[in-house]
């Protein structure tokens, strides 16, 4: 007897379904993924205990007739795919969402799964069942409607193999899966209506809309974000070759602890791409910390033949003939709309201040207390300590100054400035010596003033190196620095790069360099701790790569050391200055490290904190 056997039937189909069927979520998109090809335009779903009970999805699409639902449960039987007249079937050319065939049988073969279905042509519905792989008779089946549509359930998922319900997670993990997968399928689908009931309760729910496509994405995208997201969003769209790219992509102070907010559909396919996670980060780079991820929903229409789909049974991985090309464009949209942000509040970023400003107010009833039956006790006590404010009863005070010897002048501090229309205000105090407030035409701003100068000490610095235009200060009198003698060689062995950052240094025997010369954008700057920093930057870089090709980190250093620093005292005209140039210069609204470099709150925000509204 020979040692290789041929598998039963039952043992590949049990087999792709490991590939096809991982979990409920995946059972589900392949199901949906059905209807939506099918021209359905409503499609209703309903799950159990995480999907692993009980799956039921109903669609009003063009129905399965009864001829052919022996044939649907088949594997490889499909009716996306059609032989040309040579018998030869184009994968090249696939604009369908399912087309391998293997959904139904892979279902079948380790769950309970009914089909009940009806086409236009047909008098009544019909019927089948799959257990565990038996196939039974078709049948025929009560149907409520009189149009076509298909219902198909599925229950007791992987019951036929037990073993792979030791792989599953929770219930709540499970359903939270689905949930965001029914959310990937209807941001492709704007003219599709959605529901999703979880355990009996209302998941999510979409309406159909007619109109274009595009314009119909970015709303439903809107929807699903949520609305302080959205407003929150750079609208994205941009043309290469035969590629165009279009959806919506979050401002760098709304971004997110994780990247499960980031979606890519190509041609209408929702698909997960580790390309995207890398595109984002290359994009985001110079305004996003390192452990935040941007929000995406992207939309990339390519010819069919520039992609190859059926690269996993699963059909969410995808290969582009041009995956530089694709790379390119988004990268370069992201940062173009990036790089064109204009002063804007955030407000997602302005909700989360004023919900923490307002979980440390006391409640409502604390401004709303009767004081009329109290006694005067507090009154004469007051006036005791306070007789200026007492005139025969409580009188406004005119012309009252503080004694604190602290205490200055309001002049003394800030200019008068009668233009508040500006985006950022007029500078009225700087708190701390570190942040200024500011009043806006409907509200107030804080900035944070250390991070909003180090971002445009970056904008400047980066300018000038691109128009090969850096000044250097010479020292009158050269700094001698020591470090460790392996962070010298670090900064030696890149010293004719740093010339080109405007930064001269040599040699000075073992564990010590010279600097002859430094940025002069940085004025009067520690010339140890910007060198320590940047043998730091140089420390994590690639051996071979060179300091050109990480630009950004070592102007970043750069810029942090010649940025006015937090616990400096500014005066009003060098606070306005510091306002107007933000106002002009791309990317302000957050540093070089990520963070946020103002935030704004309206004047009905402030008041609702007051309990005035």
């Amino acid at each position: 007897m020979g040692q290789i056997n041929r598998l039963s039937s039952d043992a590949i189909n049990q087999i792709a379904a490991g590939e096809v069927i991982e979990r409920p979520a995946a059972a589900l998109k392949e199901i949906v993924e059905n209807a939506l090809d099918a021209s359905s335009k409503t499609i209703n779903i309903w799950c159990e205990d995480g999907g692993l009970s009980r799956i039921l999805v109903e669609d009003d699409g063009i129905g399965i007739s009864k001829e052919d639902l022996p044939i649907a449960i088949l594997r490889h039987a499909t009716s996306k795919l059609r032989p040309d007249e040579n018998g030869a079937i184009d994968l090249t050319n696939i604009i369908s969402l399912g087309f391998r065939g293997e959904a139904l049988p892979s279902i079948g073969a380790v769950a309970r799964l009914k089909i009940t279905s009806k086409t236009d042509n047909d008098n009544n519905a019909w019927e089948i069942e799959v257990n565990g792989g038996q196939i039974s008779e078709v049948r025929p089946a009560p149907w409520a409607s009189l149009n076509s549509g298909t219902r198909i359930e599925i229950r007791d998922l992987f019951f036929a193999t037990p073993a792979r319900l030791k792989f599953m997670k929770s219930q709540r993990s499970e359903a939270l899966a689905i949930s965001d997968t029914i959310k990937r399928l209807a941001l492709s689908r704007p003219d599709v209506s959605f529901s999703l009931t979880i355990d009996g309760k209302s998941n999510f729910k979409a309406n159909a809309k007619q109109g274009e496509i595009e314009e119909l994405r970015l709303e439903r995208a809107r929807t699903i974000l949520g609305n302080d997201l959205a407003q929150d969003c750079l609208f994205i769209n941009a043309e290469r070759a035969e590629l165009k790219l279009f959806g919506l992509a979050s401002l760098p102070i709304a971004s997110r602890a994780d990247s499960r907010h980031q979606y890519l559909f190509v041609n209408g396919r929702p698909v997960k791409d580790p390309m995207l996670k890398g595109v984002a980060r290359a994009a985001y780079q110079e305004v996003l910390a390192k452990d935040r991820h941007p929000v995406l929903a992207l939309f990339l229409e390519v010819p069919p033949s520039f992609v190859d789909v059926n690269v996993h049974p699963a059909k969410t991985e995808i290969r582009f003939r041009d995956a530089a090309l694709v790379r390119g464009l988004i990268i370069g949209a992201l940062r173009h709309a990036i790089g064109n942000i204009e002063i804007r509040p955030s407000v997602s970023l302005s909700s989360q201040t004023l919900g923490a400003l307002a979980s440390n107010i006391p409640n409502n009833n604390v401004y709303q207390r009767d004081y009329s039956h109290q006694s005067d006790f507090g009154e004469r006590s007051f006036i005791a300590q306070n007789p200026r404010f007492y005139e025969g009863g409580f009188k406004e005070a005119q012309n009252f100054t503080f004694d604190s010897p602290a205490a200055k002048p309001i002049e003394e501090i800030i200019e008068t400035q009668d233009e508040p229309n500006y985006p950022l205000g007029a500078a009225k105090a700087q708190i701390h010596n570190t942040y200024i407030v500011a009043q806006t035409e409907n509200g107030i701003a804080i900035i944070d003033q250390h991070a909003a100068h180090e971002r445009l000490v970056l904008e400047k610095m980066k300018s000038a190196f691109e128009n090969k235009n850096i000044a250097r200060q010479p020292l009158l009198i050269p700094d001698i620095i020591e470090l460790e003698p392996n962070d010298c060689e670090r900064l030696l062995e890149r010293a004719n790069e740093f010339e080109e950052f405007g930064l001269v240094i040599e040699s000075f025997g073992h564990g010590a360099i010279l600097v002859r010369e430094t940025p002069a954008i940085l004025g009067k700057t520690n010339a140890k701790n910007l060198l320590q920093d940047l043998a730091d930057e140089i420390a994590t870089f690639d051996k071979g790569m060179r300091l050109k090709e990480r630009i950004d980190e070592v102007l970043a250093s750069m810029a942090c050391h010649g940025s006015v620093r937090a616990g400096r005292q500014l005066s009003g005209f060098e606070m306005n200055a510091l306002l107007r140039d933000m106002e002009q210069t791309p990317r302000s609204g957050q540093c070089n490290h990520g963070r946020p470099t103002f935030i704004m709150l309206s004047l009905d925000d402030v008041e609702k904190l007051f309990g005035r509204k």
